[in-house]
C-alpha cells in the first residue's frame, strides 16, 4: 500500500526560495520513435544548466506519450529519474511529473512517478471541459493524498480552461498542495490565483511559479500584496515552471540568480523591464501566438535541434510542425537578442550529454 509522499524540508525550502524548473521536451528520431540518446541528453543539459528540478510528462513532453499506441509515460520519467539520481547533485533537484486524465487515470499515474521517486505532481486540469469545480477539487485531493501537489492554471488555447477566484482559495486549501503554477497567460487570472492563496490559511506552505511564458520577467519580479482581515499580506512568485525554459536554460538560471539579488530592492533597474519585453519576444517565435500557438512544442524543438540537443523537430502527431515562417521568426531572434541564448554553453558540453 502507498503511504502519502510529503516534500522533505530540503525540497520545500528550496521550492520557496525559487527555482528553474524547465518543461522537459521528448526526443524523437525521423521515424518518430523515442531517441534514447538525445532524451537523457536532454535531461543532462538542464541538469549542467544549473536548473532546480524538471518537469516530465507535462505538455511540452506532448501528452500523446499516454496513448496506447506510444506507451510512453514510463519510459520517459524513468529516463529522467535515472539520469538525475545518477548525477548525485549537490544541491536540491525536484523531479516534477505531469499528471493528467479523469481521477483513476490521474492516481494511476501517480503511483507509476511515486514508484519512479518523483517528488510532486504537476496536476493538469486539462481535458475535463465537463467537470464541475468540485469535482476537480476531489480529484485533486485523491492525488494529493498521495503526492505533494503542483496546482496547474492553464492558458484554454492549449486545453485549459478558466476557474473561479473561489476555486482557486479551496484549492490553496486542499493539504499536501505546494506550489500552483500560474499559466493562463492573462493577468487578471494570474492575480486570482495570488490573491486566492493570501487568502488561505495555507499561505505560507504554497509556493507561486509563474508558468505565464509570455511575461516570465515581470512575473519574477512582482510582489502581490492584499489585506486580509485588516493584516497586509504579501506573496511573490519565486521561480517558474515553464516551456520556455526547455530552451536556453543556462542563461534563465543566471537570470533567476540575478533577479533574486535585485527583487527586494526598494527600486528594480529599469532594463529589467526591457528584458522582460526582449524575453516575450524570443517567446513569440518559439511558442507561435501568430498561430493561436500551433507551433509551440516544435518551436521549442527547432531551437534545441539547431544547438544538437534534439535531432529533428518531429512530434507524436505528424500535423504538429513549425508554423509558416516560424523558424524566420526564430532566426529573428538569435539575431537580435544574442545575450539571450546559450549555445556556447551548450557547445562546449554536447558531447559528453551526448556520450
Amino acid at each position: 500500500m502507498i503511504t502519502k509522499s510529503t516534500l522533505s524540508p530540503e525540497l520545500m525550502q528550496a521550492l520557496h526560495d525559487g527555482l528553474v524548473i524547465p518543461a522537459h521536451p521528448l526526443a524523437l528520431d525521423e521515424n518518430r520513435k523515442l531517441d534514447e540518446r538525445h532524451q537523457r541528453a536532454l535531461t543532462r543539459y538542464y541538469m549542467a544548466s544549473g536548473a532546480g528540478g524538471i518537469a516530465i510528462g507535462v505538455h511540452s513532453t506532448q501528452f500523446e506519450i499516454r496513448d496506447e499506441q506510444y506507451n510512453l509515460f514510463e519510459p520517459v520519467l524513468r529516463m529522467a529519474a535515472e539520469e538525475i539520481d545518477k548525477a548525485k547533485l549537490e544541491r536540491p533537484f525536484i523531479k516534477v511529473a505531469g499528471i493528467c486524465g479523469p481521477t483513476k487515470q490521474a492516481l494511476a499515474e501517480t503511483r507509476i512517478a511515486l514508484d519512479l521517486g518523483y517528488d510532486a505532481a504537476l496536476l493538469s486540469m486539462g481535458g475535463l471541459n465537463g467537470w464541475s469545480e468540485q469535482e476537480i477539487l476531489k480529484r485533486t485531493e485523491e492525488v494529493a493524498a498521495l503526492m505533494p501537489v503542483i496546482g496547474f492554471y492553464m492558458q484554454p488555447s492549449v486545453g485549459g480552461r478558466i476557474f473561479t477566484y473561489d476555486f482557486w482559495l479551496q484549492f490553496s486549501e486542499i493539504p499536501n498542495v505546494v506550489a500552483i503554477k500560474m499559466a493562463p497567460f492573462n493577468r487578471y487570472q494570474s492575480i486570482d490565483v495570488a490573491r486566492a492563496v493570501c487568502h488561505s490559511s495555507r499561505r505560507d506552505e504554497i509556493a507561486l511559479y509563474t508558468g505565464n511564458d509570455d511575461n516570465i520577467v515581470n512575473d519574477l519580479l512582482t510582489t502581490f500584496r492584499f489585506n486580509v482581515d485588516g493584516v497586509t499580506v504579501e506573496k511573490s512568485i519565486v521561480g517558474g515552471l515553464l516551456g520556455h525554459w526547455a530552451v536556453w536554460t543556462n542563461k534563465a538560471v543566471k537570470q533567476l540568480e540575478d533577479i533574486k539579488d535585485i527583487r527586494d530592492n526598494a527600486e528594480i533597474p529599469r532594463e529589467w523591464l526591457t528584458l522582460n519585453i526582449q524575453v516575450t519576444d524570443s517567446n513569440a517565435a518559439f511558442f507561435d501566438p501568430a498561430h493561436q500557438f500551433e507551433g509551440c512544442i516544435p518551436g521549442i524543438h527547432e531551437v534545441l535541434r539547431r544547438q544538437g540537443l534534439l535531432k529533428g523537430t518531429w512530434c507524436l502527431n505528424p500535423n504538429e510542425t513549425l508554423s509558416p515562417g516560424q523558424s524566420e521568426e526564430i532566426d529573428r531572434v538569435y539575431d537580435q537578442y544574442p545575450h539571450l541564448h546559450d549555445d556556447e554553453f551548450v557547445a562546449t558540453h554536447l558531447k559528453d550529454w551526448l556520450s
